[in-house]
């Protein structure tokens, strides 16, 4: 299946149903005066995050939301029906920004499971005539009419959730590390850009089996994705949501004259992308060390601790040291907690709103306490 990470929709909440002009006649009274009812408020467009979802490819089938319109009032004091809500269902990760004279403004995060957002509001119920009545004028011939419901166009992002960021070259063994170290089954080939989607891994502690650690394998990176070169610059952002990077680089790409290259230039296009990336704790790999004789695999080393850089040199498909790899699964959870504790995921709170002076009164609903 072809992952979506962006979609464009617009939504439209419901009209309010317009007030009703009616007069009271019944036999035996004369003076029955106006009875008009209210009209029903329109019914409002709500976003809700659902874990069960991972893409938003419907959202590129269909690509206009509509909730019901609120009934007109009634003679009789009859009022009209409150119009349903729209309850739409994304991917948690998604971000929905409001698109308006070529300007986006972010509307909603939906970070965390089960968070609901009211994105358009329905239109409020017109008054029928009965509440225009008074002493000096008993025979209102006139209602309110409905407000309209809010409308937007809309822009979707997903960004998928991750621990940890699996970065690197076209072809450095990213895919196989991940089906090594976790149940994720992506596909592996002897040829760049095998992975064309971000694969998903959950990674178990053996130690301890509640603990579980999300890691996201992206595309592979070129000189110029920043500027949206090769194919990893469609799924940088995916990069920003994740405490820690693993940059993994093939052995392959290695040169005597200038061996950690290949770290630089991809640590290059997350600048040139987001400065921020650039800063974020990184546990640097070699793999593929099975294609170098021990000799030269050993000289790496010396000249990586001398240089002061913890690389961690492995084998991912199983054919080297399987010490290697335990001690690199290691660092992993070492720097997952300390980031945990120090620079958790930034998610939006219960009591934060999103607010915006275009954009006014989002409300934000959680349908369960957050982690």
């Amino acid at each position: 299946m072809r992952f979506v990470d962006e979609a464009l929709i617009s939504v439209k909440a419901g009209n309010g149903g317009h007030g009703c002009v009616s007069f009271r006649r019944e036999k035996f009274i004369p003076k029955g005066g106006p009875d008009g009812g209210d009209g029903g408020d329109g019914g409002s467009v709500i976003l809700h995050a659902d874990p069960r979802l991972m893409t938003l490819y419907d959202f590129r089938l269909k690509r206009r939301y509509e909730a019901q319109n609120g009934q007109p009032g009634m003679g009789s004091q009859k009022f009209g029906r409150k119009g349903e809500d729209l309850v739409l269902r994304l991917p948690v990760g998604t971000q929905v920004y409001a698109r308006k004279d070529g300007a986006e403004t972010l509307l909603a995060d939906l970070a965390e499971p089960g968070m609901e957002t009211i994105i358009a509001r329905g239109g409020r119920g017109g008054k029928g005539n009965e509440h225009f009545k008074t002493s000096t004028m008993r025979a209102p011939r006139f209602a309110q009419p409905g407000e309209p419901g809010e409308e937007f166009s809309l822009r979707l992002e997903l960004k998928i959730l991750a621990d940890a960021g699996i970065i690197g070259l076209p072809n450095a063994g990213k895919s196989t590390f991940i089906s090594r170290v976790s149940a994720a089954r992506p596909k592996i080939a002897d040829y760049p850009f095998t992975t064309l989607t971000p694969n998903l891994g959950v990674m178990i502690r053996e130690d301890d089996p509640d603990q579980r650690m999300v890691l996201a394998d992206i595309p592979g990176l070129i000189e110029g994705a920043h500027l949206g070169q090769g194919l990893g610059h469609r799924f940088l952002k995916h990069v920003e949501r994740t405490r820690f990077l693993i940059h993994i680089l093939s052995i392959e790409d290695v040169d005597e004259s200038n061996p950690w290259a290949g770290f630089d230039l991809v640590n290059a296009e997350l600048a040139g992308f987001d400065p921020e990336l650039a800063c974020r704790r990184q546990i640097e790999v070699i793999n593929k060390c099975d294609l170098k004789s021990p000799e030269e695999v050993a000289a790496l080393k010396k000249r990586a601790q001398a240089e002061g850089r913890g690389i961690h040199f492995i084998t991912a498909k199983g054919s080297g040291d399987p010490e290697a790899l335990e001690e690199l699964v290691r660092a992993l959870w070492t720097l997952r907690e300390e980031e945990e504790t120090h620079a958790p995921l930034q998610h939006l709170s219960a009591e934060e709103e999103v607010q915006d002076e275009e954009f006014p009164e989002i409300e934000v609903i959680y349908t369960r306490e957050p982690s």
